[in-house]
């Protein structure tokens, strides 16, 4: 049965629809997978039971020829998702037992196109960490040890489940969101494939809010083809989200195998930080020379404004948080302490209800929208994030059509080791992606090699606004060089 969890979403759409193996084996292998990874605490529901029953209802339809693009396909879901009848608490204590009378728009759209649900992932409190160790439920464990170590390493954040499960071969592919680079950094950690989409490429509505104006969900998966056959089910017009775009969905698949001949591929020369590992340097160059051996053309760029990105970031994310988490007050749904009076009842509420870097987001964005500082800091942050949009899209106008970047600026680290005495150090694992969701643009991330220490390091490439299809041509190229990484069990 673990040869079945071995398998890639691809292979096993293949194998499901030549009827070699059915949808309740494939889905039994990878309920057992999860039973044993437990120590990994990817996830923080099983639904094994739902699991079957749906696999079942597949069996019968690619029995009767009526099998949906993802017919049979076991994944699983980031606790972010509104599922229906099954909880959802974004990691939070506030939330509680909270259990949605409704479904996300993107998750009924998986299920929509035959996949099975596998259970609820972990992810950091209210999508807010880089590192999945602030949810309520405990941090995720990486399924990565560094070579010759037993080090517990985290596996990025806040889709640090869904990163996890997808690279301990847990599921064949996971749903995550993106703020600040919660898709690509995890999957750069764990030797995984993750995109973040244009803004408004997917529907928002059922997620649970953190930052509305740069939250984005997307697929992390075994393979660059995995990525594209699983986000063509995600994306689409939504009329219950006014963000989201009213365009067609092409074939992404298609677009995996592409010649990239002739394509220009940006290299921002404003990424190479002072102080960065020789190894992301090199991996960085390695990805250059396979591009332009595939026949892409490298130019320099310029993005003058990124710089600003990571600072204004931190005000206009925290300013959204603190306006949409204001809804949790214990009143409708949730947690409740009992108080003195209702005022009372919500300071109590908040303050048991939420974690300490929900809270210390909470108080920034209150402060930088607060009258005397609103114009200082919020207005100013909007007016840097408009010119950092500026950047690129002059890049694109002369004739850009992709950037390469790496993802992160190190490899994954062992729980503790960044942010316990000053938060801006775990904020500046950031520094690579921020832009991306600034600008609303898309992003991929695409593992490209390992550290000293054997672990996974990911390339990241980022295109105009709605062309996901030549990042998935561009990923491919690199993931033909590059392979597959694959953690030893450990577990």
């Amino acid at each position: 049965m673990t040869e079945l969890t071995k398998l890639t979403l691809t292979e096993a759409r293949d194998r499901l629809r030549n009827k070699d193996i059915s949808a309740v084996e494939l889905t039994n292998a990878h309920v057992g997978a999860i039973a044993k990874a437990r120590a990994l605490n990817a996830f923080v529901l099983e639904t094994p039971e739902q699991a079957v029953a749906m696999a079942k209802a597949s069996d019968a339809r690619i029995a009767k020829g009526e099998a949906g693009p993802l017919e049979g396909i076991p994944l699983a879901i980031k606790d972010l998702f509104a599922t229906k009848g099954v909880r959802t608490t974004a990691c939070s204590h506030i939330l509680g037992d909270f259990v949605p009378t409704y479904e996300s728009t993107v998750s009924s759209q998986l299920w929509r196109d035959g996949a099975v649900l596998l259970g609820k992932t972990n992810n950091d409190e209210f999508a807010m960490g880089s590192s999945n160790e602030t949810s309520h439920f405990g941090p995720v464990q990486s399924p990565w040890r560094r070579e010759g170590s037993n080090t517990p390493l985290v596996p990025g954040g806040s889709s640090g489940g869904s990163a996890a499960a997808v690279a301990a071969q847990l599921c064949l592919g996971a749903t995550a969101t993106d703020t600040g680079g919660s898709i690509r950094q995890p999957a750069a950690f764990t030797g995984t494939v993750g995109i973040k989409p244009t803004y408004g490429r997917c529907s928002r509505w059922g997620i649970v809010a953190f930052a509305s104006s740069l939250d984005q969900a997307g697929p992390i998966t075994k393979t660059v083809r995995d990525a594209a056959i699983m986000l063509r089910s995600m994306a689409g017009p939504d009329a219950k989200d006014t963000t989201c775009a009213d365009i067609p969905v092409p074939d992404y698949e298609a677009s995996v195998g592409k010649s990239v001949k002739g394509l220009r591929i940006g290299i921002p020369k404003e990424y190479r930080l002072d102080g960065m590992p020789a190894e992301i340097e090199k991996m960085w160059q390695q990805g250059c020379d396979w591009l332009k051996g595939a026949g892409a053309e490298l130019v320099e760029v310029s993005l003058p404004h990124t710089k600003y990105a990571l600072p204004a970031y931190y005000i206009v994310a925290p300013a959204e948080a603190s306006s949409n988490l204001a809804r949790y007050d214990g009143v409708r749904y949730g947690l409740r302490v009992p108080g003195r009076d209702i005022t009372d009842m919500y300071e109590k509420t908040r303050a048991e209800g939420f974690g300490a870097e929900v809270r210390r987001r909470v108080m920034i964005g209150t402060y930088v929208l607060s009258a005397g500082y609103y114009d200082a800091y919020y207005l100013r942050a909007q007016k840097v994030r408009t010119l950092i949009k500026r950047d690129f899209e002059q890049c694109f106008d002369a004739g850009v059509h992709a950037m390469l970047t790496p993802a992160t600026p190190s490899a994954s680290f062992g729980f503790g080791e960044k942010g316990g005495a000053d938060p801006v150090e775990m904020y500046l694992n950031d520094v690579f992606t921020v832009t991306v969701n600034m600008a609303g643009l898309p992003g991929i991330a695409v593992p490209a090699g390992t550290d000293v220490q054997g672990l996974p390091l990911g390339l990241q490439l980022i295109g105009r606004p709605f062309d996901e299809e030549t990042l998935f041509s561009l990923g491919a190229a690199i993931e033909r060089e590059a392979g597959h990484f694959v953690a030893r069990p450990w577990w």
